[in-house]
């Protein structure tokens, strides 16, 4: 019969390598680094009469069994150990010193090249890309996120300081609408486009000096990337300065949800302001990405929205 031995400290016989407190009828969370050659684990006699030679083998098989156990714990421990250092190792990523660079930066603001082509600057948010013209480039260090080209170089606004550009173009997608048709949506943007282009800025700023006065130029339906859009241009006269050409074109976008996109164009009038034909030759060059067949423009036979 088995024999409860006395509380002491004994091997641990989930983890041979440490002692644990037996309180004498069950082990307790008390646990220890040996300090002294290890007690054996609890200790079980043989069955009486079985005679001291059999005890003896009994012992020695036990302890064997006990030292067997530690070896492999210890080796699987110190495995496991080693192999989390190796892991960590082979997985922590190579932080890059703040002044190492793999290539020339990004623009600080505006919409990045399209990849492997120089031609067009792409609006990744709405799926589409807009046509590099001569004569025009894409923004760099400007205050509008949503500018996507520009003409080269700057000028001195006629009205409050500031520096002013002869051509603008934005693209954003409509989210503060519920409007779900583009005619709808043009005509109701393009105060706002002629507004934020001559009358203030996006800091505030009056370069022009105001809106003084507008007209309408031309509207009508236009396909954009293969569906159907809709236009409004006016011509508008501003406090100080030539004034300038502003439209509303919008469309539904090829992406997502499919919200309507709304893009503005705004060129300065006079000898320094870009051709007002690159309005209708930007809108007809707009494709969804990785779509280089599907174009429009105004005159341009529209079908039903995909």
């Amino acid at each position: 019969m088995s024999m409860t031995p006395p509380p002491g400290w004994y091997r641990d016989p989930s983890y041979p390598l440490v002692e644990r407190w037996w309180d004498g009828t069950a082990w307790t969370d008390h646990r220890r680094q040996p300090e002294a050659p290890q007690q054996p684990l609890i200790p079980t006699q043989s069955p009486s009469g079985g005679g001291p030679g059999r005890g003896k083998a009994v012992a020695l098989v036990t302890a064997a069994a006990v030292l067997v156990a530690a070896i492999v714990t210890g080796a699987v421990l110190l495995r496991g150990e080693d192999s989390g250092d190796e892991a960590a190792t082979q997985t922590t990523p190579a932080v890059a010193s703040p002044t190492e660079t793999d290539g020339p930066s990004p623009s600080p603001t505006g919409p990045s090249p399209s990849a492997g082509d120089p031609s067009v600057v792409t609006d990744e948010l709405d799926g589409i890309t807009f046509p590099i013209l001569d004569g025009w480039a894409r923004p760099q260090y400007v205050v509008d996120h949503d500018m996507v080209l520009t003409t080269p170089g700057t000028y001195d606004c006629p009205g409050d300081p500031g520096l002013c550009r002869h051509g603008r173009v934005v693209s954003r997608t409509a989210t503060a609408t519920d409007e779900t048709s583009p005619k709808a949506l043009a005509e109701g943007d393009i105060k706002d486009a002629a507004d934020s282009a001559y009358d203030h800025d996006v800091v505030g700023s009056r370069p022009f000096r105001g809106v003084t006065s507008h007209r309408l130029v031309k509207s009508g339906s236009v396909a954009v990337a293969g569906r159907a859009g809709y236009f409004v241009r006016w011509k508008v006269k501003t406090g100080v300065g030539p004034g300038g050409y502003v439209e509303s074109l919008a469309f539904p976008s090829s992406v997502g949800s499919q919200s309507l996109v709304i893009v503005r164009f705004a060129f300065d009038a006079g000898a320094d302001g870009p051709p007002l034909s690159d309005m209708d030759r930007i809108t007809k060059g707009i494709r969804s990405v990785g779509d280089k067949g599907a174009g429009g423009g105004v005159g341009s036979s529209i079908g039903p929205s995909k």
